[in-house]
């Protein structure tokens, strides 16, 4: 379950404008109405590329892209508006065989999200739109997507999800629970581990993996009083928190751009000067890991295929990808 959207892209504007629409590098943040000269801005100066985006949707469709074959071997809920990009996206989803199914509604249009891309720092701005529209009683709740819930192994949550529809990702992470599978989180941005902490925790009992980076680690430190800016401290106290599903331990994943991910694993070294776009690393490393642990393979081979994967994005623009990956 994920906010869908189509990422323009572009070169970032100078600083006074970044101060002008209070962009970091490496942030994410929900679009204000001060920025939506932002996305006219973009599109007037600079040549901008569409991408099909999505937290969630980019990482189940590198999952696939890892996979190859069967096709549609992940199943993606979202939100989307009857309109062009709506169109596009699905159209995107079956190019790259995920088996999408999207509430379409016309209150709101499809999602978008400006990634401003300087050197290799990108600053993304979503504006949700459709994206804040997904409604667990007329999507989640029908029967055939029911069914298609059931029957999965393995499920993955963006944390922007949390808030759209608490009520969705808390049916779902309950399921895995009962049922001892795999329920995998994000903390996704420093906003949502502050401003929908209680969300977040709401959902963490049933959280059996854990993704983020190191400032939504630190952010998530802060808000739940570890007490410690030590990122293997920070890493071994969320393990920690209360969980439902004894049968499961948790693990937390933490990514540190190009340092090694905690729990202690090297990342594939790439020349700055091959660093195309750094926009859909995290989702491309949560895609090659999931694709990995859907196979029931051990952490170890979770993380070296989830490098993989983001070394690969991280060399093309928007999350793109070759025809076929060359991981073994």
């Amino acid at each position: 379950v994920n906010m869908a959207s189509d990422e323009p892209k572009a070169k970032k504007p100078k600083l006074s404008e970044e101060e002008k629409y209070s962009l970091k590098p490496n942030d994410q943040i929900l679009a204000e109405a001060k920025h939506k000269e932002l996305f006219e801005e973009l599109v007037k100066k600079f040549k901008v590329e569409y991408y099909a985006g999505g937290a969630t949707q980019n990482s189940i469709k590198i999952a696939q892209w890892m996979i190859q074959e069967p096709h549609k071997v992940g199943t993606f809920f979202g939100c989307i508006g009857k309109d062009k990009f709506g169109e596009i996206l699905k159209q995107k989803a079956e190019e790259v065989h995920v088996d999408a199914h999207y509430y379409e509604q016309d209150e709101e249009p499809t999602g978008t999200c400006a990634a401003c891309i300087t050197g290799d720092n990108r600053s993304l701005v979503a504006n949700l739109a459709a994206a804040n529209c997904y409604k667990k009683d007329k999507h989640l709740d029908l029967e055939e997507n029911w069914k298609l819930v059931e029957k999965a192994k393995v499920y993955y949550i963006a944390g922007f999800f949390l808030t759209v529809s608490l009520e969705s990702i808390l049916k779902v992470a309950k399921h895995a629970s009962e049922n001892n599978k795999l329920f995998c989180m994000n903390l996704s941005a420093p906003f949502i581990c502050q401003f929908f902490k209680d969300n977040l925790m709401q959902v963490m009992p049933y959280v059996d993996v854990l993704f983020g980076n190191e400032t939504e680690a630190a952010a998530f430190a802060k808000e739940q009083d570890f007490d410690t800016k030590d990122i293997k401290e920070i890493v071994r106290k969320a393990q920690a928190l209360p969980k439902d599903n004894k049968k499961r331990q948790r693990v937390v994943v933490i990514t540190q751009g190009k340092d090694e991910t905690i729990e202690t694993f090297p990342v594939v070294k790439t020349d700055p000067k091959y660093i195309v776009d750094t926009n859909g690393a995290g989702d491309a490393f949560v895609g090659g890991f999931l694709s990995e642990l859907v196979q029931e393979q051990p952490l170890d081979q979770c993380v070296k295929a989830a490098h993989y994967a983001a070394n690969v994005i991280i060399q093309r623009a928007g999350c793109s990808f070759p025809e076929k990956p060359d991981f073994k």
